[in-house]
């Protein structure tokens, strides 16, 4: 079953959609399926750009386990010379 397709206006330069029919002609395409798919993977990737995102901001939300012991206070804020 073949989706719904909305029909929407969009403004061109004239002289852009000369060479928009020119590359489409070349392609055996429409200027209408070569918007369609552009939008298609503008669409793709910002959804592959927020994922990865979400995957990034997740990781730093938690301490990576780098080893080593936790610093005491005098230690993170060299006091020792102070005493």
């Amino acid at each position: 079953m073949m989706a719904a397709k909305h029909n929407i206006t969009v403004a061109i330069d004239p002289a852009l959609l000369k060479k928009a029919r020119a590359v489409a002609a070349r392609r055996g395409s429409s200027v209408s399926a070569l918007l369609a798919e552009e939008l298609r993977e503008l669409v793709d990737a910002d959804r592959s750009y927020d994922l990865a995102r979400r995957r990034a901001l997740a990781l730093f939300s938690r301490a990576l386990p780098l080893g080593g012991q936790p610093l005491g206070r005098d230690d993170l804020h060299e006091r020792r010379h102070l005493r």
